[in-house]
């Protein structure tokens, strides 16, 4: 068993750095990738983080004690801590898993935590900032709603020769995410929950709003869900910037290409202006047709190497930090860190 470094004698939120406002929606590891980028560049980052998780930990505890899903908002508090001792072990603390034969087996140590603060501050966004004080976060990580979510998706299947396509519901964002068959739409239930107040605000001060990367149905769309956060992210004063995934993901996106990502934004918030999208170089097989859609909804497009490069479809953050500052900080602010 590795040791644990000495504590450090201060601990507590990271102060604000010099840099643009920054509000990173999404959730699961696409939005930890994007966070711990922007961590290096923002000056104060704010992660609003979807709650529709009905799998493993979160699944467990939300079922059983009727609180939020823990484990986006979990990944998302780890991927803010920093790269001393104290943020590297926190991180571990968080995203550490018990393995036995009983209850707590595959609970993550984050996810019993921030569900502790809950019960005891009486308040989810309370809790998670007492976690983001004890970890040192660099920057807030809230939910995207106050209340526990659903995810409903209509699916198309092939039917019997001659038939027409069979269009069945599928619920729970698990199912969604590793769906058989064609998303046809997605609905959140209840619907037109509101949104988290604070989060709202945040939207409201941004210099930058950042869409993606992530599980487009399940972790992306979501966000445009929610009434008073779509409406805040059409009027937001803010610029705002879509990280595209690196390929299609096996269930919900299968055969997608990056421009058909951007078109199902298109679709749920058809007033949403963007000015900016990155693209991994090497996803790129039209990138002619991929600059037309971009152009047509605003956006300037800036294709470089953002892939971890050993052919897995995962972000490096240091890549994707720094194509985040030669873009999110133009005019002398967010420099890399």
């Amino acid at each position: 068993m590795t040791a644990l470094p000495p504590v450090p004698a201060r601990r507590g939120t990271a102060p604000r750095l010099a840099g643009p406002k920054v509000v990173a929606l999404g959730g699961g590891h696409g939005l930890a990738a994007s966070l711990a980028a922007l961590r290096r560049m923002a000056g104060r980052l704010t992660a609003v983080v979807t709650v529709a998780d009905d799998g493993g930990s979160s699944g467990r505890l939300r079922s059983e004690l009727g609180v939020l899903p823990p484990g986006d908002l979990r990944m998302a508090l780890a991927a803010l801590c920093g790269d001393d001792d104290w943020g590297r072990t926190w991180a571990r603390v968080l995203q550490h898993r018990f393995a036995s034969g009983g209850e707590l087996h595959n609970h993550a140590a984050g996810n019993l935590l921030i569900v502790a603060l809950w019960e005891l501050l009486g308040g989810h966004v309370e809790g998670l900032d007492w976690v983001g004080r004890l970890l040192g976060a660099q920057g807030r990580v809230l939910p995207m709603s106050l209340l526990p979510l659903n995810i409903e998706a209509l699916v198309g299947r092939p039917g019997r020769p001659g038939a027409p396509r069979e269009i069945t519901t599928v619920s729970g964002q698990h199912a969604v995410a590793t769906v058989d068959g064609d998303i046809v739409a997605v609905r959140l239930v209840p619907e037109s929950p509101p949104a988290c107040p604070e989060a709202l605000d945040a939207i409201a001060d941004a210099d930058w709003i950042v869409l993606g990367p992530g599980s487009w149905f399940s972790s992306v769309v979501p966000h445009l869900l929610v009434p008073e956060l779509r409406d805040a992210l059409v009027s937001a004063p803010a610029r705002r910037a879509v990280t595209l995934n690196i390929s299609e993901e096996g269930g919900e996106t299968t055969g997608f290409t990056p421009e058909m990502h951007l078109e199902v934004l298109g679709v749920y918030a058809p007033d949403l202006r963007i000015d900016l999208v990155i693209a991994e170089r090497s996803a790129c097989r039209d990138e002619k047709l991929l600059r037309r859609i971009a152009g047509e909804m605003g956006a300037e497009l800036v294709v470089t190497d953002v892939a971890v490069g050993d052919g897995t479809a995962r972000h490096d953050p240091d890549r994707l930090g720094r194509a985040f500052a030669d873009t999110l900080g133009r005019g002398g602010i967010g420099p890399w860190r």
